[in-house]
């Protein structure tokens, strides 16, 4: 098995380049390494961007890779503003008309008039339910699994990790469970590794449809779960606009699904690769699950960055910023920081304080769904423990080829079927 993580090897700073597509392409322990590089020889360095079909090239961003640098460049938006993109690339005008609303692009006072009515729709009913959501679709999916697969082995994406966060919003939102599928295709469209113009206004378009459709039935016909939540919720008189809703509802199925579903899936690598790890968490699940999912959330750094943009000249480790500058914020490159981390290559479930960035570096746009996400992560080792202890990865990860998101695509697994 590949051994991600493991920097044996000096990448040369010449050797660095975030903004070539053969960069990410290299296995994930070489990618370590080059960051490990610049974290040491060059924490702000520049590059050129990334080159997609069709896409004007941009001019350019500077890479932000201590944890340090990254608190920083989080906790002063009035610097590092979000708007107009979380993407390197200047989205193309369809893009940008549809992510315009996207509270993960705003900044105050808009992104917390936002935030403000969102957080206000987290009502401890809704989340209540979606606790319980948790914990059945957990158990019905592995209980599925076994049955599926009476030889005792899948894949373990698209059978566990895949389904789970995605039913568990589609519950909290109202989607009918006949849709689930629909939108796992969205979703799925949405951070694919290579995508059209065409294809993303018609999924956006899609997408859009569906969501106020579902929000105009929740005016009418209010039932306990988010989508009604939204609609009706108010601060100061202000409730959220269509567009709005959209924007959430995408960046609900888009980051929730996504980022828990590889968590989850790097997760069962990683206590394959460290059976003594797996050995210890198993022998006292409750006593060490919070700190095994804090770093399970370290390892698998979901989302690799998010990019902000200079307002106004700053300095940063000395590299003077010009406003309108592109900043990228390399959470990967946050996560393994030896400066905060002891060893930080080492997987160690019991690793505490973990000051992991995996659901961004605090400040206003820090993860609305972290404890969400948390509470998935517990519960679907927790089944998995109960029912097939023994499961296990029997091959490596096929990765997507994606700069943004650290994903799986498929991981082939095995455990000892239940007599």
């Amino acid at each position: 098995m590949h051994d991600m993580g493991i920097t044996s090897e000096r990448v040369p700073l010449e050797d660095v380049r975030l903004g070539d597509w053969d960069f990410w392409g290299r296995p994930h322990d070489w990618r370590d390494a080059a960051f490990a590089t610049l974290r040491r020889e060059s924490p702000v360095a520049f590059f050129p961007e990334m080159e997609f079909p069709g896409s004007a090239s941009g001019k350019g961003f500077w890479a932000l890779t201590r944890h340090g640098d990254i608190l920083h460049a989080s906790r002063n938006p009035q610097l590092f503003s979000s708007y107009p993109s979380m993407a390197i690339q200047d989205s193309s005008p369809e893009a940008a008309e549809y992510l315009g609303t996207s509270m993960i692009c705003l900044d105050d006072p808009h992104h917390g008039r936002l935030r403000r009515i969102v957080e206000r729709s987290f009502r401890p009913r809704v989340l209540a339910r979606a606790e319980e959501s948790v914990r059945a679709r957990t158990k019905r999916l592995v209980t599925q699994m076994i049955a599926d697969h009476p030889d005792g082995s899948a894949e373990f994406v698209s059978a566990f990790a895949g389904p789970l966060p995605l039913q568990v919003i589609c519950d909290m939102m109202g989607v009918p469970e006949e849709d689930e599928s629909r939108v796992f295709s969205w979703t799925n469209a949405i951070m694919s590794e290579v995508q059209t113009k065409e294809e993303f206004v018609r999924v956006a378009q899609e997408i859009s449809t569906y969501a106020l459709e579902l929000a105009e039935e929740r005016r009418s016909r209010p039932a306990e779960d988010l989508a009604t939540a939204l609609v009706q919720a108010e601060v100061d008189g202000d409730r959220l606009s269509p567009e709005e809703i959209v924007g959430f509802f995408v960046l609900l199925l888009s980051g929730g699904n996504e980022t828990t579903r590889n968590s989850i899936s790097h997760g069962l690598y990683e206590l394959t690769r460290h059976p003594d790890q797996r050995a210890l968490w198993w022998s006292d699940f409750e006593g060490h699950a919070k700190t095994a999912v804090e770093e399970i959330v370290r390892w698998a750094t979901p989302v690799i960055y998010m990019r902000r943009r200079a307002t106004e000249d700053t300095e940063i480790e000395g590299q003077r910023i010009q406003a309108d500058d592109k900043v990228v914020l390399w959470y990967n490159s946050a996560n393994r920081d030896e400066s905060v981390f002891p060893d930080p290559f080492r997987f160690d479930l019991t690793r505490n304080p973990n000051a992991q960035v995996g659901f961004g570096a605090g400040g206003t746009h820090f993860c609305l769904g972290a404890n969400l996400a948390r509470r998935e992560i517990m519960a679907a080792f927790s089944e998995l423990r109960r029912q097939v202890p023994d499961i296990h990865a029997t091959d490596s990860p096929e990765y997507v080829l994606n700069p943004f998101v650290n994903g799986i695509k498929t991981l082939p697994c095995a455990w000892t079927p239940p007599s």
